[in-house]
């Protein structure tokens, strides 16, 4: 069965750090370029970061860059979404998405990052950042 299977959401104080994992099962992330993508209460989907295939290309929207760092584990076929610094406006349910693309460049990624045009979706983890 293909999936991708999102964990490591939670609640956290502002300023509070969460790592988020991705786990892909039936199928290897080698050859798709990966993204978070986050909804919170009311408002669209909107991206958060991506990974290209091999880890050359990394994308962030701008609001988290410096704060959130997206990587990839090969061997555990495993994204990873570091956040740190967290602000209330961060919460919201984070999705990962993976599509195939086994080459892209940054305009390419952002791109994806930007419209989530991903093959395959999470179910989603739960991220709330409280006082």
């Amino acid at each position: 069965q293909v999936q991708l299977v999102e964990s490591g959401g939670g609640s956290v104080q502002p300023g509070g750090s969460l790592t988020l994992s991705c786990v892909a099962s039936g199928f290897t992330l080698d050859g798709y370029i990966v993204g978070w993508f986050r909804q919170a209460p009311g408002k669209e989907r909107e991206g958060v970061s991506a990974i290209s295939s091999g880890s050359s290309i990394t994308v962030y929207y701008d609001s988290v860059k410096g704060r959130f760092t997206i990587s990839r584990d090969y061997p555990k076929n495993t994204v990873y979404l570091q956040m740190n610094n967290l602000h209330s406006e961060d919460t919201g349910i984070y999705y990962c998405a993976a599509a195939k693309m086994a080459s892209v460049s940054r305009p390419q990624a952002t791109d994806f990052m930007t419209n989530g045009r991903g093959s395959y979706w999470g179910q989603g983890t739960q991220v709330t950042v409280s006082p």
